[in-house]
């Protein structure tokens, strides 16, 4: 099943940081070739140009986000309808909601991401759909980000890598997690091994499933080129055990990344070495 590369450069926090210009910078680097990928284009609605938190939802530009999340809903759906794999480009974690309602109801959903991202309108620092896309898809966010209830079951989520509390705002949002959700946080990943976990989720059930890459996941002492680095992570070889079984599972509708910061990475190299990461775990 051929890679289709679907750019979705929306950054959540309005203010055009340099998520919203990873897809381009992934493209220039060589990803198409390297994953011999078809070009999905660019979703053209997935900008949001108003960095004004709503007092009411307490979210940053809503509306744009909806009308982004439709946008991608339907490219993702046009991609799993032609009998593809969609490898969608944020962008952030905001471009999760408008993934979701293109899978089927019962999809698995393994979230790798240094950010359980389970905050929500009220209790986010930052009012960006980064820090509660989980929830919402989940059906514990914003109303005004949901079209009300779940998107997928909690029961078949794999919340991955994340790393502990460390104030308020994370206690918060820890406490908030769905305690149907499977947490394997990092430090229980790098002591079982990532492969490990990786090659047990990939065997584990059965069903479609989704894998969602947000790259601030990665230990900064690797990659530095993200918004909201968090130290003690999986370096970039213990990614690679734990993705590349998921990656390659059967059952596996598409794959999103998101959080490479171009800001963060004047040179390029980081942008590199995300290109060659991803054409080893997903291969050529």
């Amino acid at each position: 099943m051929r890679w289709v590369v679907v750019d979705a450069p929306l950054d959540s926090s309005g203010a055009g940081r340099g998520e919203q210009r990873a897809p381009d910078a992934l493209r220039r680097a060589g990803l198409l070739d390297a994953l011999a990928a078809d070009d999905g284009g660019r979703v053209d609605e997935a900008w949001l140009r108003d960095p004004v938190r709503d007092p009411a939802s307490g979210v940053i530009g809503a509306a744009g986000l909806r009308r982004a999340g439709a946008a991608i809903t339907a490219r993702v759906a046009a991609v799993l309808a032609d009998g593809r794999r969609p490898l969608v480009l944020g962008g952030d974690c905001a471009i999760l909601p408008g993934i979701c309602p293109a899978l089927p109801a019962a999809t698995v959903l393994w979230f790798v991401d240094a950010h359980p991202d389970f905050l929500d309108g009220a209790t986010s620092p930052t009012g960006e759909a980064a820090d509660m896309d989980l929830a919402v898809v989940t059906g514990h966010g914003p109303a005004a980000l949901s079209s009300g209830g779940a998107l997928l079951d909690p029961r078949r989520v794999h919340l991955l890598g994340h790393r502990p509390p460390t104030d308020e705002s994370s206690t918060v949002e820890a406490a908030r997690i769905d305690p149907a959700i499977h947490q394997v946080p990092a430090e229980e990943l790098l002591r079982r091994g990532a492969g490990a976990v990786g090659a047990g989720l990939a065997a584990d059930g059965d069903g479609p499933a989704w894998l969602h890459l947000d790259l601030d996941v990665v230990d900064p002492r690797d990659l530095p080129a993200v918004t909201y680095p968090e130290p003690d992570g999986p370096r970039w070889a213990d990614l690679i055990a734990l993705v590349t079984p998921l990656a390659r599972a059967d059952r596996l509708l598409g794959m999103s990344v998101t959080d490479l910061n171009t800001d963060e990475d004047p040179d390029g190299r980081h942008t590199r070495r995300v290109v060659e990461v991803l054409a080893e775990v997903l291969g050529r």
